[in-house]
């Protein structure tokens, strides 16, 4: 049997894990926290699960991930994701494009004019046409991550340690790894999985790589989130509001911004939302302070008093999470000498997750492939 270590249990590490054992596979997660804390890109109960990218591939991904999540809430008889459906607007987000894809897709949508759109949803105000997905809902990153886990331990094939940083992976001598933590415990296996997200640069050089690998690996940006929850207009008494409100991206020249109900982080009573990438960029996750920026939250409330008039525009919650970018904004998944690397860009990697963990197993047990994009080059390994 092969001995797998998974470093990192966000949501890529629990996907896997949870894929790994589903195969037989014997799994080590190494966790320098705890699964989906608040230092990383996986907790709390409010992520985007939308199918609108104007990149027919991603799009394609999303509809191989949700069979995958159906399969997972119907084995689990957990609801992950709930459904609320998803409206893009704005001058650059390219509706347009986005309807062609899910016409070739198969993805049911529907365009709007500004006019229709603000009879269905008063709530907003519409710059552009708009296209709507129902489709799209509301991802609960920490109950995923618990719960693909907790799969992942019932087949007795997969254990957590926690609170166990990783200062070193090395190649033994007789084939394998060595994984060695700050306080010196050592785990050793044949196979390891990094999926360390905003971890992952702070990483890279304690990972024994071949120098031609990190020198094609792309430049990795972490910054430091700030995010906003409103209250609702139309609450009732326990905050939460009397018509649902469904995610949205709302791409202008001037802003990128994107939204969706809170969740119970914020008690359902208000719209999550932010500025995308619009935090600070940060040197390591070391360097997080937690601080909500007063110019980013009077930016924020300003666009909730032009754009979103069913929101009272004073922030009940705020909060900041990592974001993990390349350039262009493409994964990193890809294996070189029995190390997979699995860094799916935080900003928009969460709704892949079980197909994450598929893409994960299938690298480390010769399964199968993943997408030529997401792979560093054959002249690099």
């Amino acid at each position: 049997m092969t001995h797998h270590i998974v470093i990192g249990a966000g949501l890529a590490g629990a996907a896997a894990a949870y894929s790994l054992t589903a195969r037989g596979e014997d799994v080590t997660v190494l966790e320098r926290h705890t699964p989906a804390n608040d230092r990383g890109s996986s907790h709390g109960s409010a992520r985007i699960f939308r199918y609108a990218y104007p990149d027919r591939l991603y799009t394609e991904l999303v509809v191989r991930a949700r069979e995958l999540w159906d399969d997972l809430e119907t084995k689990s008889e957990t609801e992950l994701i709930t459904r609320t459906g998803a409206l893009d607007f704005g001058d650059a987000r390219h509706t347009d494009l986005l309807a062609e894809i899910f016409e070739a897709v198969g993805v049911e949508y529907e365009v709007l004019d500004p006019a229709r759109a603000a009879e269905r949803w008063p709530q907003f105000v519409f710059d552009t046409d708009v296209l709507w997905h129902p489709d799209a809902g509301v991802i609960d990153a920490e109950t995923t991550v618990t719960t693909m886990l907790d799969r992942a331990m019932d087949t007795g094939w997969a254990r957590v340690l926690i609170d166990w940083t990783v200062t070193e992976v090395a190649r033994r001598s007789a084939g394998g790894f060595r994984v060695t933590s700050a306080t010196g415990e050592v785990v050793e296996g044949d196979r390891v999985i990094v999926a360390a997200g905003g971890w992952l640069p702070d990483l890279l050089g304690d990972l024994g790589l071949p120098q031609a690998f990190l020198d094609a690996l792309p430049r990795f940006e972490v910054r430091q989130e700030q995010a906003f929850h409103m209250p609702y207009r139309d609450a009732g008494a326990d905050g939460r509001p009397s018509t649902p409100w469904p995610t949205f991206i709302h791409k202008s020249g001037e802003m990128f911004t994107y939204g969706l109900p809170g969740g119970r982080d914020a008690d359902f009573a208000g719209q999550k939302f932010a500025q995308f990438n619009g935090g600070k960029v940060i040197g390591s996750p070391l360097d997080q302070d937690g601080q909500i920026t007063e110019e980013m939250r009077t930016r924020m409330i300003d666009y909730a008093k032009r754009n979103l008039p069913g929101l009272f525009p004073e922030p009940y919650a705020e909060t900041t999470c990592l974001f993990t970018n390349t350039p262009n904004e493409d994964f990193v998944i890809d294996a070189v000498d029995g190390l997979v690397l699995v860094s799916a860009c935080s900003g928009h990697g969460a709704k892949f997750a079980p197909l994450l963990g598929e893409f994960a197993a299938d690298l480390a047990t010769g399964a199968g492939e993943v997408p030529d994009r997401f792979r560093v080059g054959v002249s690099a390994r």
